[in-house]
């Protein structure tokens, strides 16, 4: 490497650690330019009453300021900032939990005012609780949700009407997520399987990965798609320490499988700025970079290790700054140059 020019500040932090009053379950970095560093966190405590904070960093100090605390019933499933990359939009936070809720950061004071409560079973006094949702890039205006009643919701978020309803799996739907545009949605759940669905034609979907034929299926928890070159998913099944990859142009059989942590994973985030690289981190206290370039050579290691303090719970790759990833573990955030 070139030798740094005489005149140039010393060399930029590595690491921004924040220290929660709660164990941190959701996360989420907003994507507006005008607020770099601002993250969006939940709390996980095993009671009704939680709490979302608003984080900035002043990148001064190097510390993380809690700009607003909001109650949020139940622990959030999600957090996610408005995918407002130009920073025109109002500024909304969307959560789930047991009800999908968006809510709006004031500007000037910063305060936080819940804005909607989008409900689809009005007749019923109970709710199937939400456990994922995503938050469509091409149009803001569209919101999936995935559910334990074994239904993906597709919500217009503007007029907090739902767009269509759907059965997506036979158990449990445990996560949920668009490719680019606005029609084709993936979902996987407790039944084992990874679906693919067309908004034009819901009347069938398509199942492009089993972890186990049927009834031995074992429970897919998570799902990512890589939103530079959306052939491929990610997903691996619950208490697994292997990452599954999957080109979606060949079903049924993984493209790859990322065999690094020692113990059970818990989250995947693709680059947003790269088709090839993929972040996972697990109950090892591990956070591993992968270069899937070789594709499909085999995989064997992760190209860049970093070990937490404790599990890692939480881990969200900054689509606005992408040299950035947070993780969560235990009431940590920690805030990553990668």
């Amino acid at each position: 490497m070139a030798a740094a020019p005489a005149a140039e500040p010393a060399k930029k932090k590595e690491i921004y650690t924040y220290e929660a009053p709660w164990e941190i379950y959701g996360m989420s970095w907003s994507m507006r330019p005008d607020h770099r560093f601002r993250l969006a966190i939940g709390s996980f405590i095993e009671e009704y009453s939680n709490k979302v904070q608003i984080l900035q960093l002043n990148e001064s100090t190097g510390q993380f300021t809690d700009t607003a605390t909001f109650d949020h019933p139940y622990p959030t499933t999600k957090v996610m900032w408005i995918p407002d990359k130009v920073g025109d939009r109002t500024d909304l936070l969307a959560t789930t939990g047991d009800y999908l809720r968006l809510w709006e950061v004031q500007p000037g004071t910063g305060n936080v005012v819940m804005r909607k409560l989008l409900n689809n079973n009005k007749n019923s006094e109970f709710c199937a609780p939400l456990t994922a949702f995503d938050w469509n890039e091409t149009d803001p205006s569209i919101v999936g949700t995935s559910s334990i009643d074994t239904t993906c919701t597709i919500w217009n978020v503007e007029t907090g009407q739902a767009k269509t309803q759907l059965i997506a799996h036979d158990k449990e739907v445990y996560d949920i997520a668009f490719a680019c545009g606005t029609e084709v949605f993936a979902s996987v759940g407790a039944d084992g399987s990874v679906r693919l669905f067309d908004l034009r034609s819901l009347e069938h979907s398509t199942i492009i990965y089993e972890s186990q034929p049927p009834p031995e299926a074992l429970p897919l928890l998570r799902l990512a798609w890589n939103k530079q070159d959306t052939n491929y998913l990610a997903t691996f099944v619950m208490d697994s320490r292997s990452v599954v990859i999957l080109d979606v142009r060949v079903p049924s059989v993984p493209v790859a499988e990322l065999l690094g942590h020692e113990s059970c994973i818990n989250a995947i985030s693709w680059a947003p700025h790269s088709h090839c690289h993929i972040c996972t981190a697990g109950d090892d206290a591990q956070a591993l970079i992968w270069d899937l370039q070789a594709l499909p050579r085999a995989v064997e290691d992760p190209i860049l290790a970093y070990k937490a303090g404790a599990e890692v719970n939480q881990l969200q790759w900054s689509s606005a700054q992408p040299d950035w990833v947070a993780i969560g573990f235990e009431s940590t955030m920690q805030v990553l140059r990668v």
